[in-house]
């Protein structure tokens, strides 16, 4: 015996399901729908020309996504209302099997993947591209627990030394980049392996120790807009790691030179790259920030 609720009822049901989806659709606040406008990407992305590319392999990922929930949605439905029980004796057809529907919703998804596959292998292709001779080299030292920022390939602007930048666990160091320009980051590790990301970038690599050279990992950006972005390690690398945390400045070629003689000024320059152990904890001052850390805790 089914329980069947009188038509009127029915009706009554679907309005208030409708009018509630209506009304939760209303109440999305404006960053929730600067957050749809960008398909749930970080804020202030994509930040360089490499990020385009990623940014539209996930927008029709979830496009080709939607247009199969839109089909699976639209096919429970009509199966719902075009077969349901309309009386108490009326069972509708029991179908065992439907050999070309079984065929089409195997090969469905493979072809899907294929795509999606495809379409991957050609963005990190793109993305991962590097030329020669980039305007800016600047070496990263993944460090526990925080960063330091060789500008290595700007000693022209400071005289013959490095410029570098250097933070601890409760000073979170600024990476300064030039905009419009290639800049590549070749990373290195002095401890345990460490991940280099910045959010609005939609880049992030690891950085493996023990890679020294032409060995370690590296990548090219060419940041596209002036403004402030977000870092941070997302390589579980200790019990600090959640302090690993930086900030990037995107700038105009003379505000980013000028930045360079600034840090030459205050004495953070050094004959070679701070590459790793201690050569990464000789910033100025930084025995008394690393003693306040002791004494906190």
């Amino acid at each position: 015996m089914s329980l069947q609720l009188p038509k009127r009822f029915r009706r009554a049901a679907y309005g208030v399901a409708l009018g509630s989806s209506l009304l939760l659709l209303g109440a999305c606040s404006a960053e929730d729908k600067a957050q749809a406008d960008r398909w749930a990407m970080p804020a202030n992305s994509p930040g360089t020309e490499q990020a385009v590319y990623i940014a539209d392999l996930w927008k029709w990922s979830w496009v080709a996504a939607l247009a199969t929930g839109i089909v699976v949605w639209a096919l429970i439905f009509y199966a719902s209302w075009r077969y349901r029980r309309r009386s108490e004796s009326d069972v509708p057809v029991q179908t065992r099997y439907n050999l070309p529907l079984e065929i089409f919703y195997t090969i469905a998804p493979i072809m899907m993947v294929i795509v999606f596959f495809y379409w991957t292998v050609v963005t990190q292709d793109t993305v991962l591209e590097e030329v020669d001779d980039p305007d800016h080299t600047i070496e990263v030292v993944g460090q526990q627990w925080s960063w330091t920022f060789n500008y290595s390939s700007d000693r022209d602007v400071t005289g013959g030394q490095v410029p570098y930048t250097s933070g601890t666990g409760s000073n979170i160091p600024t990476l300064v980049l030039p905009v419009d320009q290639i800049v590549e980051f070749k990373l290195s590790s002095p401890d345990v392996i460490h991940s280099f990301w910045i959010p609005g970038f939609l880049m992030k690599m690891d950085i493996i120790p023990g890679q020294v050279g032409e060995e370690r990992n590296s990548f090219q950006v060419t940041p596209t807009e002036e403004g402030t972005f977000k870092g941070k390690c997302t390589e579980l690398c200790g019990v600090s790691h959640s302090r690993m945390l930086f900030n990037v400045e995107v700038v105009s070629l003379a505000e980013y030179e000028s930045y360079l003689q600034d840090l030459e000024a205050q004495g953070f320059v050094a004959d070679e790259p701070l590459l790793g152990g201690e050569d990464a904890r000789t910033q100025a001052g930084l025995d008394a920030a690393l003693a306040n850390e002791g004494g906190a805790e």
